[in-house]
């Protein structure tokens, strides 16, 4: 699979959308992806952390081909950007909308960010109903994982497990302090333990998809801890 669409959802507000963005779309890169960026949320966080990234590295130079928009222009960018990049990321925005479903029915990926808490859950049906009634590859991921947590364990029994990618993210500040500087974990320690966890996602994403046969690396995801 060539040009693909992962379409970041989430029905309930502040579940971490923006941090997988551009997480993902920046260790994408890394890869030598062509990645480009779509902000269709209103609140328009992942704009501003592109902003603070231009003013950093320069127009150009942010690793990424970077648009913001709503509405009908949204199915004809991805069908633009489809021709010119290997991964088109869309952060869309909270609530089923009709923004957040054009984003949902164009991806070849959606990826449910969840914190491992009754309420998140609960507010993922909804989305993940959407997704599966398109027909859409799905898959949950869980964010903001305390360390020895056992609402990560429950979370999967709720979710289901073949629902649910094998890796996550841990509740750790590296991941919003590198969002300030317009940059993500990858760039600011490339050897923490969170920059580690979004290499695991990724690989496991690039597996997932098939898309993984020349990369050198390619751990064995599993379920671990945060």
């Amino acid at each position: 699979m060539s040009h693909t669409v992962i379409t970041i959802a989430q029905q309930k507000g502040g579940a971490g959308k923006t941090t997988v963005a551009a997480h993902l779309a920046v260790a994408l890169s890394q890869r030598g992806k062509r990645v480009a960026v779509i902000d269709i949320d209103p609140q328009g966080s992942l704009t501003q952390w592109h902003k603070i990234r231009e003013e950093r590295f320069g127009k150009g130079y942010t690793g990424m081909n970077f648009s913001a928009l709503s509405g009908w222009r949204v199915a004809n960018e991805i069908s633009r950007l489809r021709k010119e990049s290997d991964f088109i990321i869309i952060d869309s925005p909270p609530h089923t909308e009709a923004d957040a479903k054009t984003a949902i029915r164009e991806a070849d990926l959606v990826l449910l960010p969840v914190q491992p808490s009754p309420t998140d859950l609960w507010a993922t049906a909804a989305t993940l109903k959407l997704a599966k009634d398109e027909k859409k590859l799905v898959k949950v991921l869980l964010n903001r994982v305390s360390p020895n947590s056992k609402m990560a364990q429950a979370a999967v029994d709720t979710l289901g497990g073949d629902d649910v990618l094998d890796n996550m993210l841990g509740n750790r500040v590296a991941f919003a302090a590198a969002l300030f500087e317009g940059r993500t974990a990858n760039e600011t320690n490339p050897s923490h333990v969170a920059a580690q966890e979004v290499k695991d996602i990724a690989n496991e994403i690039l597996a997932l998809l098939n898309l993984d046969e020349q990369e050198e690396e390619k751990p064995k995801a599993k379920k671990k801890k945060a």
